[in-house]
């Protein structure tokens, strides 16, 4: 799983990355060992574990999105189609059981469990649709965004409705706690999308501001819905952080593969065109490690790529760097992060599920 091993040794790790390790309290002496994590008798695949606890996942969704304009309809149904992986949904399911088998081996999902899942997904999805109106974006998993079809109008407007179920599905849970941990969850997607518009003119605060906006928009949804199920099954605290520190680390190696993704995979796999972000204006984990050995990029990443050939010029810095390398060795570090925390579980399938999650992040092509 890991093609940069016999280089991890001399692999520069700039001192920010460790700054922000510190900073959220998961740091790590260690350099990547890339050894595999479980042995093939222990191994459990995530999707067909999962599967049990997320069938009818879509139709369960449409039921919390039961509205009589037709045109919303068609537009909130549209993403559910059933065709996604339910990648969050997955993590959540497993995780609660995990943690109810830690407590007191108990093998079911509580019903306010798999409504976190259904959350989780809903309000990832609602953030989707309010991202492709931001970034006028026309392509999403491979087919027409719902702005391009329906208006960018129209588009705010499905999202703020399937947040807004969400917030009611999330009510009916009852529970204080479980509120307030996953409404932090729309607040950090905000924040989030604020700091994506911004830019940092120094260098190492660049990169504590990109790691911060890959946590808020993208880590922090895994992160607090764990936390949330784990709430739901064991009163420990410790468990509780245990759960959050696995999403946190394994939401922030998603996004960082993802970023490498934008430059390595074809746009046909993405589902969405290549070097989107640059096209956006947006200096991802490969760009900023580029630019310490193309120095030229700054003044490309401060004006956002918005001159003609600065995407193309920028897109091949990056290639001819070792940008995506060490961007895929940052990934592997929360990686092995994040088996670290859930390893403090006691064993189940399911935990195994989620340290083999870790590698499925890391080798994933889409």
């Amino acid at each position: 799983i890991c093609p940069f091993t016999q280089r991890s040794t001399t692999l520069l790790f700039p001192k920010i990355c460790n700054i922000f390790w510190r900073f959220h309290h998961t740091s790590t002496s260690h350099l990547c060992s890339c050894s595999k994590t479980i042995t093939d008798e222990k191994y459990q695949d995530p999707f067909q574990l999962g599967r049990k606890d997320l069938k009818n996942l879509y139709e369960d969704i449409k039921k919390e999105l039961l509205v009589s304009a037709a045109e919303l309809k068609e537009m909130c149904d549209y993403y559910f189609d059933g065709k996604g992986k339910a990648f969050r949904p997955m993590i959540v399911v497993l995780m609660a059981r995990a943690c109810n088998i830690h407590h007191n081996n108990s093998r079911e999902v509580q019903a306010s469990q798999r409504s976190v899942a259904i959350i989780a997904e809903m309000i990832h999805t609602a953030s989707l649709v309010h991202d492709d109106v931001i970034d006028d974006a026309n392509s999403r998993r491979g087919k027409m965004t719902v702005n391009q079809i329906w208006g960018e109008r129209k588009a705010v407007l499905a999202g703020d409705f399937i947040l807004s179920a969400a917030s009611v599905a999330l009510a009916r849970i009852g529970n204080t706690t479980i509120i307030s941990v996953l409404t932090q969850v729309i607040e950090d997607l905000v924040r989030g999308e604020f700091l994506q518009l911004g830019s940092k003119e120094n260098e190492n605060e660049r990169f504590a501001h990109y790691l911060e906006k890959t946590f808020k928009k993208t880590a922090s949804l895994i992160a607090n819905s764990c936390k949330a199920v784990s709430i739901l099954g064991c009163p420990d605290p410790k468990v509780h952080e245990i759960a959050y520190q696995y999403g946190k680390n394994v939401g922030i190696a998603f996004q960082l593969i993802d970023d490498v993704l934008d430059f390595t995979s074809c746009a046909d796999r993405l589902g969405k065109p290549a070097a989107a972000d640059l096209k956006l204006g947006l200096a991802t984990g490969p760009v900023l490690f580029a630019c310490r050995q193309f120095p030229e990029m700054n003044a490309m990443i401060m004006r956002r790529f918005s001159k003609p050939g600065d995407v193309e010029r920028a897109r091949k810095y990056v290639l001819q760097s070792d940008g995506v390398q060490q961007t895929t060795y940052l990934a592997q570090r929360y990686c092995h992060a994040a088996t670290r925390e859930i390893s403090k579980l006691r064993p189940s399938p399911e935990r195994e599920a989620l340290i083999q999650l870790t590698e499925m992040v890391l080798t994933r092509d889409k």
